[in-house]
């Protein structure tokens, strides 16, 4: 028999794979930013490299939304390392993959704190850094 613990973070392993999977879809292949309400939390951040903290879902959205245009950015995998449970929510080590229109691919890894708001898992504090 599964414990208790294990099965839920088998189903938030689900719900976040969901989540990851309209980032890319949805957000870099559709250029859908209004997913981004499906993607963070009301109050999220971002600790992006070279900028300062960025802090709310709408600074967020301008955010991607400026930066995947400006670039050209077509997709973005995610794949997740490591996840696990801390407090009433999720820790996931990661590695990235984005790629471009007209620019090598860009491979990064990341840390997300998720959230559950409203009955979905969402990213709470979002952090990258490009590979070398």
């Amino acid at each position: 028999m599964v414990p208790k613990q294990a099965l839920d973070l088998d189903q938030i392993r689900q719900a976040m794979a969901s989540t990851n999977d309209l980032f890319n879809k949805e957000v870099f292949e559709k250029r859908n930013f209004a997913a981004f309400d499906n993607i963070y939390t009301s109050d999220a951040r971002i600790l992006p490299p070279g900028v300062p903290m960025i802090s709310g879902r709408e600074a967020i959205r301008n955010f991607w939304s400026d930066l995947i245009t400006s670039s050209d950015a077509t997709s973005a995998a995610l794949e997740s390392v490591e996840v696990t449970q801390a407090g009433d929510g999720v820790v996931e080590i990661g590695n990235a993959t984005i790629d471009f229109k007209a620019a090598p691919t860009l491979d990064c890894k990341y840390v997300v704190y998720w959230r559950e708001e409203n009955g979905r898992w969402k990213w709470h504090v979002d952090i990258w850094n490009r590979n070398s």
